[in-house]
């Protein structure tokens, strides 16, 4: 079912979701009727008061998730059988770190409506959802179907999505490694928090899995800065790389090869004993031999 929704979420087109705004609740320049229905119907105005108000709070801080949540669920007690509070549930559920329920809820909203996950936020949450729940390939399509629309998410919501699509596409294999090059690139023109750091270091980890081990060296010199483990573990950073929590070593790892080896090391192993079957396990060996190479002591007599 979940691939279904992210095919369908791939091939849908803008409509009235592309505004947050549900069909029923439509203003008079595109839904006059609605307007005429909202001014005869108690139970009508209330729901679209109701979803103003999740819409209104989920927009605003972190905080308010609960509240969006209260508001979305009372929407839904109002007027039954509807799309958007389902979907605002959903959002409200995965800011407050709720994924799987997160997940149950955005789904049931696509089911009432197929539209319903076109709203860039919406769709955002739906990724990530799919993302900490497990479900990697799905995701992968979730974000692939939301980058072209996140000029409509804020600046920092956009550059958590490039990286955070990056790092899912990653998960895939060799074949994705240009796409999330690309959208780390894109991240990276305007990441300016603790996400910068993670930027710079999965595109260095991608330009090596890719071949280019001289263009990642030369990203870590020029913009790499300080110890990335410290960086990794901002909570800023946390939240980019849960999505794909397997990476963190690895991207520690690459970083201190120059300046740290035996850490490297230690981190190269750590991705290993993670995953020793993990689509980029060969990597990691591949640098841990290299390692191993370089820094193994003088034969005797030599």
């Amino acid at each position: 079912m979940i691939a279904a929704l992210v095919f369908v979420l791939a091939q849908a087109g803008a409509g009235s979701w592309s505004s947050g705004r549900p069909r029923e609740c439509g203003d008079a320049t595109e839904h006059g009727g609605n307007v005429w229905e909202r001014a005869k119907s108690p139970e009508l105005r209330r729901y679209c008061d109701l979803v103003a108000s999740a819409s209104s709070k989920l927009a605003g801080i972190a905080a308010m998730a609960e509240g969006a949540l209260a508001s979305a669920t009372e929407a839904d007690r109002v007027l039954p059988g509807r799309a958007a509070p389902r979907v605002l549930e959903g959002r409200a559920l995965a800011a407050l770190g709720r994924y799987g329920e997160a997940l149950q809820a955005l789904s049931e909203g696509r089911s009432r409506d197929s539209r319903a996950l076109d709203d860039a936020p919406a769709l955002l949450a739906f990724a990530r959802a799919l993302a900490r729940t497990g479900h990697t390939e799905a995701a992968g399509d979730a974000y692939r179907a939301l980058l072209p629309r996140a000029t409509a998410l804020s600046t920092a919501d956009r550059v958590s999505s490039e990286i955070e699509a990056a790092l899912v596409a990653m998960a895939g294999g060799a074949g994705k490694l240009d796409e999330a090059a690309g959208a780390l690139r894109e991240a990276l023109r305007e990441a300016q928090d603790d996400s910068q750091a993670v930027a710079v270091l999965a595109l260095a980890l991608a330009l090596d899995r890719r071949g280019d081990p001289d263009e990642a060296r030369a990203l870590l010199l020029e913009r790499g800065r300080g110890d990335p483990r410290d960086a990794i573990a901002s909570t800023r950073a946390k939240a980019l790389l849960a999505v794909v929590p397997s990476e963190t070593h690895a991207l520690a790892a690459l970083a201190l090869e120059p300046v740290d080896p035996a850490g490297a090391r230690d981190e190269w192993q750590r991705v290993l004993d993670d995953g020793p079957h993990s689509v980029w396990a060969s990597h990691a060996r591949a640098h841990l031999a290299a390692l191993d190479a370089r820094h193994a002591p003088p034969r005797a007599g030599r």
